[in-house]
């Protein structure tokens, strides 16, 4: 076998299609959570804290300093990687050719010759 076949056998094992999808879908999906613990909950959370804590002039965070559109962003760009692995999973799949099965195994030559040979006896 070529390493060229050697390489398809093993790249394209369900194992290690599973292993790359779960990388790169957890390392979007860390993107969605950093995005939101970043531009969602922390102003959300330093803005009232640092108000009543009479520190306005430390920060100048407000209310519409909470960015959404960073959070949507990485959410969009979630889905679109999802999409785009989906394709390459779906194409990779039929790529991969089943294999066939075997060929019902008939009996051998000395089967049939003994059957032939009873045969004979009983006439």
């Amino acid at each position: 076998m070529g390493i060229v076949q050697e390489f398809k056998a093993f790249a394209f094992k369900g194992n290690v299609l599973d292993l790359a999808v779960a990388v790169i879908i957890g390392a979007a999906f860390g993107k969605i959570v950093s995005s939101l613990v970043e531009d969602v909950i922390t102003p959300l959370l330093l803005n009232p804290a640092l108000k009543a804590a009479g520190a306005e002039n430390i920060s100048k965070l407000e209310w519409h300093s909470v960015t959404y559109g960073n959070f949507l962003s990485a959410v969009i760009s979630f889905l679109c990687i999802a999409i785009v692995l989906f394709l390459i999973i779906k194409a990779a799949t039929k790529m991969q050719k089943p294999e066939p099965a075997p060929a019902p195994a008939g009996p051998t030559q000395e089967e049939l010759l003994a059957e032939i040979r009873d045969l004979l006896k009983n006439k």
